[in-house]
């Protein structure tokens, strides 16, 4: 049993899957601006647009090259999923005990919460309200700031292996979910489970509890 205040998630990867459409999109804009080989650019899982654009081409505007692949990513939800257990997870959290923490910017995540028909949460920090994305930690303690506790009374939940890296660096234990990394990725991590489908929640006056499978890490 974990106990916590609240719980910062991660989207992409832990609550639900759009692996296919950033892939898609990705090697389109890589196309277009020229990278080479686009058709097999792998885009590192975690990060931020601009910052990707901002590695593949610092030539060029960071925010047009933003809002070219923000456009893409926004239209192509064609396979995009919610992953198990997470509608049943967030009905069962209360409203002011969990936020989302993501890479992607502001109106992709509203974008991608319509499509999945998850529910917005009251607090977010997006990726265009740090100055800094994973896996520096000022994204998960601005996360924390926001549900008024400090980062080690949160529960970070991720599964890429930047992410992992801003939440402990950050102060707060961080749940890994497997799923676009393996465990082996993810042995930093203060615990992994296979997903979010088995994970209990009980709410409590003292905060809440959680219960969940480990994975072995031998």
């Amino acid at each position: 049993m974990v106990a916590t205040q609240g719980i910062l998630f991660d989207m992409d990867g832990v609550l639900i899957s759009s692996i296919g459409s950033v892939v898609r999109c990705w090697r389109r804009w890589a196309h277009i601006y020229g990278v080479p080989d686009a058709e097999n650019y792998n885009v590192p899982h975690g990060k931020r647009a601009i910052d990707i654009v901002k590695m593949l081409r610092p030539d060029i505007d960071p925010n047009e090259g933003l809002k070219v692949i923000e456009d893409m990513e926004i239209e192509d939800t064609a396979d995009l999923t919610v992953l198990p257990g997470v509608p049943d997870l967030l009905a069962a959290l209360p409203p002011d005990r969990w936020a989302i923490v993501t890479s992607a910017t502001h109106r992709l995540l509203l974008g991608r919460l319509a499509a999945a028909g998850l529910p917005v949460p009251q607090r977010i920090i997006s990726a265009d309200m740090v100055e800094r994305g994973k896996p520096d930690p000022e994204p998960y303690r601005r996360g924390a700031e926001l549900l008024g506790f400090a980062p080690g009374q949160c529960l970070v939940v991720e599964d890429a292996p930047s992410g992992v890296g801003a939440g402990l660096a950050a102060g707060a234990p961080v749940l890994g979910v497997l799923g676009t990394h393996t465990a082996a990725e993810l042995a930093h991590a203060t615990w992994i489970t296979p997903s979010l489908a088995e994970v209990r929640v009980t709410v409590t006056p003292q905060g809440i509890e959680l219960r969940f499978p480990l994975v072995d890490r031998n």
